[in-house]
């Protein structure tokens, strides 16, 4: 049942990033260009988003003891902004801004066959594994 929802979620999750354009690293770049020629479309499919989420996360938060298909809800449990936070979103930022595609939009542009996006995925692979190998130290 869990693998349901998952697939149904991740199905959902693509077909949004698609309809808002957010597969489309053009747009995406045009987005974070706010001293250029700035496309501020992107910021109302974020503010939508957060229009739905935090009303719904508080109602969860209030009324749920736990998760309908889980045994807990899965939160993070960190809420320092520590040196690898800081590493991870700067390296985030700088992948985004250069190429316009971050990782749920890649994985949705899967389907595109384009030479860039499986560049992306393989240079988010190998950092993974990096990332893996530097935390196990």
């Amino acid at each position: 049942m869990n693998f349901l929802f998952a697939l149904l979620a991740g199905i959902g999750f693509g077909m949004g990033l698609t309809i808002s354009g957010m597969v489309d690293p053009q747009k995406v770049l045009g987005f974070l260009d706010v001293a250029g020629d700035w496309d501020a479309s992107l910021a109302f499919v974020m503010g939508g988003a957060l229009m739905v989420f935090i009303p719904g996360f508080q109602i969860v938060k209030k009324q749920l003891t736990s998760p309908l298909f889980e045994k807990s809800f899965f939160l993070p449990s960190a809420n320092s902004i520590d040196k690898p936070l800081v590493i991870g979103a700067v390296l985030f930022g700088i992948g985004w801004g250069l190429s316009g595609i971050c990782p749920g939009p890649a994985i949705a542009n899967i389907s595109g066959m384009e030479d860039k996006v499986f560049g992306f995925i393989l240079a988010m692979l190998i950092g993974m594994i990096v990332a893996r190998r530097i935390n196990a130290k």
